[in-house]
């Protein structure tokens, strides 16, 4: 489900993000983005990547590596775009068919 939430998206991304998924939704920050076919697909990856590792396990995952890479780089950008599930995401966001086609823990490639 999609659901347009200016608020959820600054809160959850401190305001960094258009579009952010907390499982079984994806928050965006304007109606705008809607539209944006890739960023649809980026955060619909997310939902698969959250399902397969069991919704909590994927989120703490998904913080750890996120802390791991902040200590690493000092720098938010650099950590986020570090994390193993958004290389996936953003590598996979223009293949329309991506996720008919993606084999299972597909992200274990971009660690």
């Amino acid at each position: 489900m999609i659901i347009v939430s200016k608020f959820w998206t600054n809160f959850f991304s401190f305001g960094k993000a258009n579009a952010i998924t907390i499982y079984p939704f994806i928050f965006l920050k304007t109606t705008f983005f809607k539209q944006q076919d890739d960023l649809i697909r980026h955060e619909r990856i997310h939902l698969r990547q959250a399902l397969e590792l069991g919704i909590l396990f994927f989120y703490v995952w998904y913080l750890i590596e996120f802390a791991v890479h902040f200590i690493q780089f000092r720098d938010f950008d650099k950590a986020y775009r570090r994390i193993s599930f958004e290389r996936e995401a953003y590598d996979r966001e223009g293949e329309t068919d991506y996720l008919s086609k993606r084999k299972i823990w597909a992200f274990w490639r971009y660690l």
